[in-house]
């Protein structure tokens, strides 16, 4: 998942610490996106000067924003509210913290009878790259999350994580291969398996609002749903410029990426650590139940947030060789791993 860090707007105070979700700097458009947030506009030759319109919030737990580039105020206020309350509808598919939604369902229940059609569309998706990845990406890992969150909050807890014999038994219950998806219903093949779509649906979710704002017409846009996709270009004609940060050094950018139509995901295990040392996070190898430890970080670019997200989740447990082998064959251009003692790996194709 992307953590999107943004310029300060004047007078505000920095952010504070440094989390998950603020890992990608918008480096190279600094001066326009402080004018932007000044209600500046870019002007081009021979045409009014149209404004940005920025709106920042939450959406899947992650901090969102919108950038949109449109000369009329009025209108873009109507595409931000509509690409919201899209926002809002597929959270309702989604959301591991709606206990209404069709997930949580689906998880609490072991089937889902009439499951919404993004459901089923991103499910299919996700066993494509599941495939394509040698299952290093798998959505059944959930009861992996469980288990480490249980463990680690159960006063006393073994310091060195859940037993062998415990991960194992979860293991068995994970597979993407167990989930059936026919007409009319979704199901797990055996009981004590969950989704989750958090290495996915992020990236699925700022598609929608991409394309729902690209069908508007509009161009100049910076879409961030928890990944981030450019549509065009900046206003000032450059690509978009996103800096991966350090994830050991707040203040110091390890690359900047280059955007163009094209989409952005990061994914680390350094915003959610369980244990009193920090030695276990959030990102699981499917094959083994542990937690990644392979890379700081992990960046992709691609030409869909979908696909950025999906794979800078899988090439977390990935070695660089095998990752760059499914870059390819699923369409995106550029990988930078963040080894763990700082230094990076970029590939491209």
């Amino acid at each position: 998942m992307t953590e999107l860090s943004t310029i300060p707007r004047a007078g505000m105070k920095p952010a504070g610490p440094m989390t998950r979700r603020r890992f990608i700097r918008i480096s190279g458009a600094v001066t326009g996106l402080s004018l932007a947030a000044l209600g500046w506009g870019f002007p081009r030759p021979g045409r009014a000067s149209p404004l940005f319109h920025e709106w920042r919030g939450v959406a899947l737990g992650a901090d969102a924003s919108l950038r949109i580039y449109h000369p009329d105020a009025a209108e873009a206020q109507r595409m931000i509210a509509d690409a919201l309350a899209e926002v809002h509808r597929l959270e309702r598919v989604f959301s591991l913290y709606d206990d209404s939604s069709a997930l949580s369902r689906l998880n609490r229940d072991g089937e889902l009878a009439d499951p919404p059609q993004e459901l089923v569309e991103l499910l299919a998706t996700s066993e494509r790259y599941a495939r394509a990845t040698g299952g290093a990406f798998d959505p059944t890992v959930q009861p992996l999350w469980t288990l480490y969150a249980k463990h680690f909050s159960t006063a006393g807890a073994d310091p060195n994580g859940p037993s062998p014999a415990d991960i194992g038994a979860v293991v068995a219950k994970c597979g993407y291969q167990r989930v059936i998806v026919d007409i009319g219903k979704v199901a797990f093949a055996q009981p004590g398996m969950a989704l989750t779509l958090n290495g996915i649906a992020q990236g699925y979710i700022t598609d929608r609002v991409a394309e729902l704002l690209r069908a508007r017409g509009v161009t100049h846009t910076l879409v961030d749903m928890g990944e981030t996709r450019a549509l065009d270009v900046h206003p000032t004609g450059r690509p978009w410029s996103v800096g991966i940060k350090d994830p050991r050094a707040e203040d110091r950018l390890l690359a900047t990426l280059a955007l163009d139509n094209q989409a952005v995901s990061t994914s680390g295990g350094y915003g959610t650590e369980f244990g009193p040392a920090g030695r276990f996070n959030h990102i699981f190898d499917p094959a083994t139940g542990l937690c990644a430890g392979r890379y700081l970080s992990v960046s992709v670019v691609a030409p869909t947030a979908t696909c950025a997200d999906a794979l800078s989740t899988a090439f977390s447990v990935m070695p660089v060789d095998r990752a760059v082998s499914a870059l390819e064959e699923l369409g995106a251009t550029r990988a930078c791993f963040v080894l763990m003692d700082g230094s990076m790996v970029e590939r491209s194709v």
